[in-house]
């Protein structure tokens, strides 16, 4: 008597997964939206206060360096298009799992004491319209952003993009308005309010306007929600990197010939002070402007910080519970949740300017390790066919420069 058919055992249902939503034109846009939207308008006073008038060479200086590094990201998030990049990529070049850990934490808390130093420079800009405890308004601020975070990865990006928009368009106003003049003023340049000089003030002015162009690499660790990710990468990477760089110069020229260095470091709305004397119209337009630009860049930081966890809970590197997608919304909603209370901590603990030297310190060390992962990989082979890749001397110049710049950032926080 043959036996009964039998029906197959039941498999476990698979984990949900990130959804693939993010094209060339939402990366770029996502990419733009954490670099553009956080450093000019929040840190452009102090600049202007280290350098004087030599701010704009110490945003081209920080703009070189960022550019070696971000190449280098472009060829790594081609060759290993995961969440956590930077750890993944310092774990291929090194083979060391502890390294790519430590890795990993810096990376995602320097997007969480970002976060936090955006959330108190969107505070300042909001006391041009109203006058509310800087609690309250910081954290009403990560509480609604850590919820947009939540919701949707393409929601969310959706959104960063529709504010990256409205922030690189008044910039540009800044820059069409203020250049022309900018140009034919024959005052001489302001010196440092500190006294230093020459290479000094730019290489610290540097140091500082390095935090402005922190984001690109953020790009990387949202790989597992890129469409084509090897291919897109690589070229959105790039179009962050010019077009801010471009947005970046121009401004600060723009800038301190249009508002002495000294006022424009008193300034807790410096952009907004730009406008108004530019065109004599009242501040709160600017201003309005400067606060979505500043929440598109916490809210992008946040994004990133939560893949980070994600992405070392998913190699089990930290507690599994970070690594678990919701169902519905298809984001790490714990993690998420997680990054949103350290944000809300480290906002209430340390001033602007520590929370910005901190973050670019934390970066400058990741990136240097990042460059030397690309050296090793790339002795082994080239990439997939169709990924970017770069001449081996960019991660060489990238590690060098970045390393360089590191231990002047962690100098700076010390004597800080």
């Amino acid at each position: 008597m043959s036996e009964p058919d039998l029906p197959p055992p039941s498999e476990a249902p698979l984990p949900p997964e990130l959804r693939r939503a993010l094209g060339l034109p939402l990366l770029t846009l996502y990419g733009l939206g954490t670099v553009l939207g956080a450093g000019i308008y929040v840190l452009i006073g102090e600049v202007a206060g280290r350098t004087g008038g030599f701010a704009p060479l110490s945003f081209l200086l920080a703009a070189v360096l960022s550019a070696l590094t971000a190449f280098s990201f472009a060829e790594l998030g081609g060759r290993f298009p995961k969440s956590a990049g930077e750890a993944v990529y310092v774990l291929e070049g090194f083979g060391r799992r502890e390294l790519s850990l430590v890795v990993g934490l810096l990376v995602a808390l320097s997007g969480i004491v970002s976060s936090a130093a955006i959330s108190q420079g969107f505070a300042g800009y909001l006391h041009t319209f109203v006058v509310v405890p800087d609690v309250l308004a910081q954290s009403l601020l990560i509480a609604l952003l850590t919820g947009l975070a939540i919701w949707g990865i393409a929601e969310s990006v959706t959104i960063a993009a529709f504010l990256t928009l409205i922030e690189a368009g008044a910039l540009i106003v800044v820059i069409a308005l203020g250049l022309p003049g900018a140009i034919a003023s024959d005052a001489p340049f302001a010196m440092p309010l500190n006294g230093s000089i020459g290479a000094v003030a730019i290489l610290s002015g540097a140091v500082l306007a390095f935090y402005a162009f922190i984001g690109f690499e953020d790009m990387a660790n949202v790989a597992e929600e890129v469409i084509n990710a090897p291919r897109t990468i690589g070229r959105a990477i790039t179009a962050v990197v010019v077009l801010s760089t471009l947005v970046y110069v121009g401004v600060a020229f723009v800038a301190v010939r249009t508002v002495p260095p000294a006022e424009l470091a008193q300034s807790s709305a410096p952009l907004a002070l730009i406008f108004d004397r530019l065109t004599h119209v009242p501040p709160q337009a600017m201003s309005l402007v400067a606060m979505l630009a500043v929440v598109n860049g916490a809210l992008i930081q946040i994004i990133m910080a939560a893949r980070v966890l994600y992405g070392l809970a998913r190699e089990h590197e930290l507690p599994k519970f970070l690594g678990e997608v919701h169902p519905v919304t298809k984001t790490p909603l714990k993690g998420t949740i997680v990054v949103g209370v350290m944000v809300l901590i480290a906002a209430f603990l340390l001033p602007l300017v520590t929370l910005a030297e901190i973050t670019s310190a934390m970066v400058l060390v990741v990136f240097t390790l990042v460059n030397l992962a690309l050296i090793a990989v790339k002795r082994r082979g080239r990439p997939p066919e169709g990924a970017w890749e770069v001449p081996l001397m960019v991660p060489v110049l990238g590690a060098v420069s970045a390393g360089i710049f590191a231990v002047f950032a962690i100098a700076e926080v010390f004597r800080g």
